[in-house]
């Protein structure tokens, strides 16, 4: 019996590029080679594609994908060419131009299966400020936020988050995930300082009330029949993680799962559902709450393709459910193929 493809997409034009190489490492040593076999293809800090290594069988330990300082340009290829009739694309790629729906887009146009959210899903969770504004309309609490937008007054603006919240804020791109961007604000100052760290990355900024919480995580899977894990919490060794901390410092743990009251385990897993659907997801997204030392629970942000080596929170909650990560990644192919033929079918 002929061998399923993957088409493994991985690197990018984001500042995330770099935690995708690390997935996607990660993804083409756990797949089951009897069932598939993988091609893989890297999208440059510039925007083009290279076809990259093929394996029909599991790699050796030391193998390792190329990267923006190990690029052959003898193979670059035009986008298209990844096409393969058959073919199911894994894009493991983090951040704008890679989770936004840009990539999910060019995908659709190509024909072609792909594991995770669809283009208006992508979108609407990779924007900070959009997903609040959803999420609000399906009564899902939220700590409250300011919006500054490229063209605002910001004087008018940094009157109204002083107004509005209370210092510490913290000062996020709107389109940007991995704590890419993100500062946190004590006083006036601080807070111009990182609307400029902010803006350098996105015309949208999220300013948004700081809490003193635990962050805990849901892990999601599934088209229309959403499933959920028990939540799992991330424990910091630093007052808050940022792009650093959270990937070349190490300086995290995870708890799971998290230890707290049954109860609150069941909202955040109600909660996390309830915003999948909201936003219309497909395939897969981690939740992410604030749980705060009065007892509030407010959901931060959805991440569509969240960070996926062995050792991310989202395969380590669905490893906690008994999901283990290369059944996993089998399991997220299958959901791609329905996605494709439901939308397919949608063609009339």
């Amino acid at each position: 019996m002929a061998k399923e493809k993957i088409v493994l997409l991985y690197g990018g034009r984001s500042a995330e590029r770099e935690v995708s190489v690390l997935s996607a490492e990660s993804v083409m040593r756990a797949i089951n080679y009897d069932k598939y076999s993988v091609e893989t293809y890297f999208i440059t800090q510039a925007g083009d594609f290279i076809k990259t290594q093929t394996f029909e069988e599991k790699p050796a330990e030391t193998e390792r994908l190329m990267t923006n300082e190990t690029i052959d340009w003898d193979a670059k290829a035009t986008p298209s060419s990844i096409y393969q009739e058959g073919a199911v694309v894994f894009p493991v790629l983090h951040g704008p131009m890679g989770e936004d729906g840009s990539v999910q887009g060019f995908l659709e146009v190509l024909k072609l299966p792909y594991v995770g959210c669809d283009i208006l899903s992508s979108s609407v969770a990779m924007d900070k400020i959009t997903t609040k504004r959803v999420l609000e309309s399906a009564g899902i609490p939220q700590v409250p936020y300011v919006a500054v937008l490229e063209g605002d007054d910001l004087e008018a603006k940094i009157t109204l988050i002083e107004k509005e919240l209370t210092y510490p804020v913290f000062t996020k791109p709107s389109n940007m995930g991995s704590s890419v961007g993100i500062s946190k604000a004590e006083n006036q100052a601080e807070l111009r300082k990182s609307l400029e760290l902010a803006f350098k990355y996105d015309s949208r900024v999220l300013v948004e009330q700081g809490v003193v919480a635990r962050e805990i995580e849901v892990g999601l899977l599934g088209n229309y029949d959403v499933k959920s894990t028990l939540p799992g919490e991330v424990v910091k060794d630093v007052a808050f993680y940022d792009y650093e901390a959270k990937y070349i410092d190490n300086k995290i743990t995870m708890a799971i799962p998290a230890e707290i009251p049954a109860e609150v385990a069941a909202t955040m897993r109600h909660n996390a559902e309830l915003a999948f659907r909201a936003i219309g997801g497909k395939g897969l997204s981690r939740c992410d709450f604030f749980y705060t030392e009065d007892g509030g629970i407010y959901l931060n942000e959805l991440n569509t393709m969240p960070g996926f080596t062995q050792w991310s929170m989202y395969p380590l909650l669905w490893d906690n459910m008994g999901l283990a990560y290369p059944d996993l990644i089998e399991r997220l192919v299958e959901l791609a193929k329905e996605t494709f033929e439901k939308r397919e079918a949608h063609l009339l």
